[in-house]
């Protein structure tokens, strides 16, 4: 692994603070070692120029499926199985190229894929799995129609075990076989959703009962933390009763619930651009029109939940849902964050520092001194034009823990 010594950049570090003009930044060993470093500290290390670029912590993607990229039924009918594996390589380098160096899966990459990445087999970013996710009989992430046709986004195969569960001993043993499948979060359906075809974001799908007992098995008996999808208001009250660490997507949120959040540090990942996609996306990627209905049916008070959220001082998390649409434009979560009243730097910070703690890890997220060295340089400003950072030609420089996956700065 090279050392690499960083000159003549503008950073912003992810903490919060303003930026920081002109300053170099010493890689050593994979680890930021200085950060105002000066020119005699270069030593063997090779200089990467960044010509009065932005220097930025690699985005944290909190809120993905990186096994998955939604396309019409028919096609995913002929389509066979090992090749979707193949297809997750290009998904993983798409999303590493835009500077998304971490991500979260919240259903479908088993062990293997993550082991592959972290042996440099394929090219992604390093990656948190819940492998599968908890759902009950008829909720959201079961594929029945009701023509009693089966069309379910995943198949069970050796890791990747079934999700389906109902009762309290069901989901405890469900829940005990995702952690043996090499779960590092457990990944629920608290209630129905946008994408599935026989039930609302509205509804309430496993009982507080059955939360607790997931949040027994995998928080008190093994230490892995709990991820919700949980779009209704009283899921979402239920999840946070239970002791559930996240609350995906949070689409029907009010006052109460926001200060039940803030007071358990209960983090919110929202995913705005999931139903904006599904939206823009619909016919191209052959979402079925009761997914089209409630995206339009949702969009507006998601918006509105995010900055109820927000304003009341919710611990936010960058999440995208990619998977659900395209893989590698997951920046421009940053731009409709900001659209609805957060700040450009409230935005970073959401997708460097507090989705960082918001997966557990202490030395990620940061430009600071003995913290991994993930970083992105950007030609523009983003604190000036946040949504810079949804183009990928902006994104010139991508590195994961000291080695530069991407560098298009010109000589």
């Amino acid at each position: 692994m090279k050392n690499l010594f960083i000159k003549n950049v503008n950073l912003i570090d992810g903490t919060g603070s303003e930026l920081i003009s002109n300053t170099n930044v010493l890689v050593e060993d994979g680890r930021f070692k200085s950060i105002g470093a000066d020119e005699s500290q270069v030593g063997d290390a090779e200089v990467i120029d960044g010509q009065g670029q932005y220097m930025l912590p690699g985005m944290i993607d909190a809120h993905v499926h990186m096994m998955i990229e939604f396309k019409p039924v028919e096609e995913r009918l002929v389509t066979p199985f090992s090749y979707n594996f193949y297809a997750a390589a290009e998904y993983l380098n798409r999303t590493l190229n835009a500077g998304v160096t971490t991500v979260r899966d919240a259903l479908g990459s088993d062990l293997g894929l993550k082991k592959a990445i972290e042996d440099d087999l394929v090219k992604g970013p390093r990656m948190q799995i819940s492998v599968n996710a908890l759902t009950i009989t008829g909720g959201h992430g079961d594929g029945y129609n009701y023509s009693g046709v089966i069309t379910d986004i995943l198949q069970p195969h050796p890791g990747m075990p079934q999700g389906i569960c109902d009762g309290v001993e069901e989901v405890r043993k469900r829940t005990r076989e995702m952690l043996r499948a090499g779960a590092d979060v457990i990944k629920v359906h608290a209630t129905g959703g946008v994408s599935s075809p026989t039930d609302h974001p509205k509804f309430t799908q496993f009982s507080l009962e059955e939360l607790k007992v997931i949040v027994e098995e995998a928080k008190f008996r093994n230490g892995v933390k709990v991820m919700a999808h949980a779009q209704g208001l009283e899921g979402v009250r239920q999840c946070i009763e239970a002791g559930i660490h996240s609350i995906e997507h949070g689409i029907f949120l009010d006052d109460e619930v926001c200060a039940m959040m803030k007071d358990q540090g209960t983090y919110l990942v929202p995913t705005l651009l999931a139903p904006v996609s599904v939206l823009e996306f619909a016919k191209e990627l052959g979402m079925p029109k009761t997914a089209v209905e409630k995206s339009k049916e949702v969009i507006e008070i998601h918006k509105e939940s995010f900055a109820r959220a927000y304003k009341a001082g919710v611990k936010i998390a960058m999440g995208t849902d990619a998977g659900v649409f395209k893989h590698g434009t997951n920046l421009r979560e940053l731009e409709l964050m900001v659209e609805c009243g957060m700040t450009p730097i409230d935005a970073i910070v959401a997708s460097t520092k507090t989705a960082a703690e918001c997966m557990g890890y202490a030395d990620l997220g940061l430009v600071k001194e003995g913290y991994v060295a993930d970083f992105i340089f950007s030609k523009e400003n983003p604190l000036e034009n946040i949504g810079a950072l949804k183009d990928n030609d902006n994104i010139q420089v991508v590195a994961k823990a000291g080695t530069v996956y991407k560098n298009t700065i010109e000589a």
